[in-house]
Order: C-alpha cells, then structure tokens, then sequence
C-alpha cells in the first residue's frame, strides 16, 4: 500500500425519523413477491410521483442503510415526491441475501435497494452469483467518515491509549464492526492496524449485521472499541454511552468531541458512502422516473436538513457516472483485500 492515505467514499446515516407515511420494517415474508403489478413510472418523470413502490434495506433495522433509506423516504413523501413509498428489510451475510433478491426480481421497477460499501465488499469476500455490476445504478446519495468508539466505560480515553494496548496485543483486543469482511466497518480497523504496524491477519474482527446489531455490543461492553459511521450511534455518543476516540475524515467532525486519526499522527483518511440501485433489466423510462424523483428528493430543503443533521456529506451522482462509480468501488476493494492480505 503506498503512503498516501487510502480513501473509499461511503454513505454510512443517522437519522432518528419516525415515518408516519412510508411503509414498515418487517421481514422478507411481509415483503412478499415487490411491489404491486404493473406499477412503475410511465410518462413524464417530472409531473408524475412514484407510486407504490418499494425500498429494500439489505441489513438489520436501526443501522445506518435503515436510517438512510426511511429518510429519504420520508422527504418524499412529506413533499410529494413519492406515494405510498414502502420501506422493508431483508437482512442476512452482509447484505448479499438482499443484492440476491433484488437481481433475481429481474425487469420489476417497483423495487429498489439502499446499498453501500459493505454490499460491494460483502459481494467480493462471499463470492456471491449476484454482484452490483447486475443491477441498475439510480443514485449515490451521501458520504461519511468513520469513527473508532467505545462504551462509557472503556478504560482507553484516547486513541493513543487503544494504539499502545492494541500494538502490545493484537489479538486480544476484540473490534467490531457492523459490516462483514470487505465493508466499511472492516476495511477501516484493518487500515487502521496497518496504519499503527500491526498485522491486519492478527486483528480480532468481529462482524454485526448492521449497526443495529452492533450498537448492544458496545453499550454492553462485548467489544474493546468498534469502527462505524458515527451518525449511526449520534443520540448514544450525545448522552455519552458511546465516547469517540477518533474519526477517520481529513477534518473534525461538527458536533464530535474527538481528533481525527491524521491529528493523531496516524496517516489515514477513510469515508464511506452509500446510495441506492434498481433490478437489472427495468424499462428506461422506469429508471429515469426513480433517478428524477431521487433528484427531486436531493433538491428538497428537508433532504439538505437531514444532511447537516447527520453529519453525511453532500455525495449525489446519479445513472451513468454512478455506475462507473460502482465499477471502481468494487475494484479497489479487491485490490485493498489483496494488499491487507485478506483477500
């Protein structure tokens, strides 16, 4: 790996909406067969909303896929943009059950899936049939810096406290994250150890389907220190359960009490992103339907609301340049993978 800080973008949320209007969360048996028949926009993508269509959220309820997806969700229903816009999660091997799903719902553009960087490292490190370069690219929606965190509790009050004891023992230190291998919240702690001189292979990585299952585990003290995106865990660090040590991002974060790694004199930049993608094979006119409400949605006062409440960054491209996006996302996981020698 060169000396230059390594940099993903990821699009990992926080917002702590409740949605009135747009759908439910329940499992895959309340998902039944997407959507309603012969739906899908036809027309003017200007002038007509989305109309019952659905958003698959490929992990657990509460994380930051979740909380990204019911947000959008709920800008648009709250202007209009969409009706009766339905949110579900089907949970299960890093989001890769849910990529399955969506690629086998071939030419149904009632359908979509907030994805991020964990499904485009999942898919790579469970060599899955179905992959991202499957589906139809509709819109990258936000980025975030990670954060490495601790319960209240935790006896390392600084970063160098946990570099010091996790350099003296690599593996007896327990990380977790809420993505499987090749996602955000695994690629960040095995950077990190590289960044510090510790063998990535001797890091104890722990896996949580989504920051939902992950957040028990740090209040409950089960782990040494997690890496995520802090606007996953923004009410929990607020009241001071969870006490941040570091973020990942070029510069502090607004809102966190913490350094960044590079201010700590560790050289490392690392952010993640997330955005959101169709079954492969939908009619034309169907996708560009969802890309113009997506810019719609993206164009709204509340969307730029929940932005800074948040703390994502601004990340949107849409169609074409987000699937060259795509492309190079999945290439450079394999090759940072291969060089970590995780691969």
């Amino acid at each position: 790996m060169n000396s230059s800080p390594f940099r993903i973008t990821v699009v990992l949320a926080g917002a702590a909406l409740v949605l009135s209007a747009c759908g439910v969360t329940g499992s895959d048996s309340d998902s039944g067969n997407s959507a309603a028949e012969g739906g899908g926009s036809t027309g003017s993508a200007e002038a007509e909303a989305l109309t019952d269509k659905r958003i698959m959220v490929p992990n657990s309820a509460g994380g930051g896929y979740d909380q990204t997806a019911r947000t959008a969700a709920q800008v648009m229903e709250a202007t209009g943009i969409s009706s009766g816009l339905e949110v579900f999660n089907l949970e299960g091997a890093g989001g890769t059950v849910g990529l399955a799903r969506l690629v086998s719902e071939e030419g149904n553009a009632d359908l979509a899936m907030l994805m991020g960087l964990g499904v485009v490292g999942a898919s790579y490190t469970n060599d899955t049939d179905a992959t991202l370069t499957d589906t139809t690219p509709l819109a990258k929606l936000i980025e975030e810096p990670g954060a490495i965190m601790v319960p209240a509790d935790s006896e390392f009050q600084t970063i160098e406290d946990l570099v010091e004891a996790w350099k003296a023992d690599p593996g007896g230190l327990s990380v977790g994250g809420g993505s499987n291998p090749g996602g955000p919240d695994h690629l960040l702690p095995m950077q990190l150890a590289q960044a510090v001189g510790i063998d990535p292979t001797e890091v104890n990585f722990v896996t949580y389907d989504g920051g939902g299952d992950l957040l028990p585990a740090i209040l409950g003290s089960k782990l040494d220190f997690a890496t995520s995106g802090a606007g996953e865990f923004k009410d929990q660090i607020e009241t001071g359960e969870i006490r941040v040590l570091a973020v990942s991002s070029e510069e502090p974060v607004e809102g966190i009490d913490a350094p960044t790694l590079t201010e700590s004199d560790i050289d490392l930049v690392f952010t993640n992103w997330r955005g959101i993608v169709a079954p492969p094979g939908i009619e034309d006119a169907d996708r560009d339907a969802w890309i113009s409400a997506l810019e719609q949605m993206h164009a709204t006062p509340e969307w730029e609301e929940a932005l800074e409440t948040n703390g994502w960054t601004d990340a949107f491209i849409t169609g074409d340049e987000y699937a060259e996006f795509l492309t190079e996302q999945d290439e450079r996981v394999a090759d940072v993978l291969a060089e970590l020698g995780l691969g």
